[in-house]
């Protein structure tokens, strides 16, 4: 591979940094995986790259979400080595492999190895295609040389390439005189997509690795290595993000509702039955060896969420909305609010089995909403829903308010929420802003946190905090 690891403890010791690299990427990886890891190192073949990738992979990793990451911390510890593949013959090129000599200009060669490409992606050959990406960044990816040394951009390769034009011919490689149009089609058009994404994924993952060679494998890690989507923040969430997004919210909403719903269960834990614990006393002289308690009405779970729907936390209320739709299968009384400027309830849109991304849609066209300018307005939110659905929250609510608190510098309503969240079992606030930023600019989430628990809500990893310590 890249590197040499001439002995056992150097390869241990290289292995100790490239757990410890996807462990501070956000995956979790305790003692017992990384024993597993090194055990790894003694049962597959070192000199297989893909046999090791995928053995390594298979003890480090617990979600499929994870693998993105992982490929790319393994790319840049385990690179692929520097000396080229060669055949029975070392001074001649590999049969068609176009040669740098005689190269009038970038042109010439750039439609040399454009030749090469389509010939490489019509084999298929992984290795061969990860082989060809090294040279192709080697001859058509360096820009110009800065003092800190020679700089590699994939964009360079695939512009000079342009394998997304080479489609129609890899189809007709692949199909032949097949007809067109059914099945056999629509799995030639798969593999072709499939091949062009895994050479585009082998340019990046040179590129990294020179990157990596000039500038520190660090370096190029903070910047190459994409948060995992429960650490995105919900503000700045991309359609990829929320997809993977989605399938955490049920396990959270899980959580969450038994957490919130912990206290209607006392059990053994309930007030003491003085008269009970006096009459059981006499059996032992008096003394009170046992306790009797009396157990405490069982209510039904309520919760009522208002969310903040405004343009400004799209993201985050998209998110939540989720998260709202699925706490409906865990609570028998959940009443969903959204508001802007003004306050209307949507518990109408969440019915079970309803699609998220339809019930969004549907608040924005028929949920009243907005009332003026349709730009934040908490104080008017908040008395609106206190004037019409005061009666939602009592002593068996659990209130669950979402929103980044920022009021555009209008009235922020703290009194109003104050009387709301004393009416309440138990009240928290989730924010999506960074805890620096709460008081700044037209935020009141400062002044909101002295009547109710404001929460950093960032992104899924903290919402797992906050559910893991309710």
């Amino acid at each position: 591979m890249g590197e040499r690891l001439t002995s056992a403890g150097g390869l241990a010791g290289h292995l100790d940094g490239f757990v410890r690299a996807v462990r501070e990427a956000g995956i979790p990886v305790g003692i017992s995986q990384a024993v597993d890891a090194a055990e790894i190192l003694t049962v597959v073949d070192l000199l297989d790259r893909e046999q090791l990738r995928h053995g390594l992979a298979a003890v480090l990793l617990q979600r499929a979400a994870q693998r993105p990451t992982y490929d790319v911390l393994f790319d840049l510890w385990w690179p692929l080595s520097d000396r080229p593949a060669t055949g029975p013959d070392d001074d001649e090129p590999a049969d068609g492999a176009p040669s740098t000599l005689d190269v009038p200009d970038d042109a010439a060669l750039a439609e040399l190895m454009r030749a090469e490409l389509l010939r490489r992606l019509q084999d298929g050959d992984p290795e061969e295609l990860r082989r060809f990406a090294r040279d192709a960044v080697d001859q058509l990816g360096q820009g110009q040389p800065t003092p800190s040394g020679q700089s590699y951009f994939s964009y360079r390769v695939l512009r000079a390439l342009s394998p997304d034009t080479l489609v129609a011919q890899l189809l007709a490689g692949l199909l032949g005189d097949a007809d067109r149009g059914g099945l056999a089609e629509q799995v030639a058009r798969q593999t072709v997509r499939d091949r062009l994404a895994a050479f585009k994924a082998a340019v990046e993952a040179e590129v990294r690795r020179r990157t990596a060679a000039e500038k520190g494998r660090d370096r190029v890690v903070k910047n190459a290595v994409r948060p995992l989507a429960d650490q995105v923040d919900f503000l700045r969430a991309q359609a990829a993000d929320l997809a993977e997004l989605r399938r955490a919210v049920t396990p959270l909403a899980r959580r969450l509702a038994v957490r919130l719903s912990a206290r209607r269960r006392m059990g053994r834990e309930g007030r003491v039955d003085f008269r009970k614990t006096v009459r059981a006393s006499l059996a032992t002289g008096g003394v009170p060896v046992v306790t009797h308690h009396r157990p405490r009405k069982v209510h039904k779970p309520e919760l009522v969420v208002l969310c903040d729907v405004s343009g400004s936390v799209a993201g985050f209320s998209h998110f939540t909305l989720m998260l709202t739709q699925a706490l409906r299968e865990h609570f028998t009384g959940v009443r969903a609010f959204a508001f802007v400027d003004s306050t209307d309830e949507v518990t109408r849109f969440f019915r079970p089995g309803a699609d998220v991304a339809d019930a969004i849609a549907r608040i924005g066209r028929e949920a009243q909403v907005v009332a003026f300018d349709g730009h934040s307005d908490y104080g008017n939110a908040f008395d609106v829903f206190a004037d019409r659905w005061a009666s939602a929250i009592g002593p068996k609510t659990s209130l669950l308010v979402l929103g980044d608190g920022r009021t555009n510098y209008r009235q922020p309503g703290v009194p109003v929420l104050a009387g709301l969240v004393s009416k309440a079992r138990s009240a928290h606030w989730l924010n999506p802003e960074p805890r620096r930023l709460w008081g700044s600019g037209d935020s009141a989430a400062d002044r909101y946190g002295e009547v109710i628990d404001m929460v950093e809500c960032r992104n899924a990893a903290q919402l797992t905090d906050f559910v893991t310590t309710l």
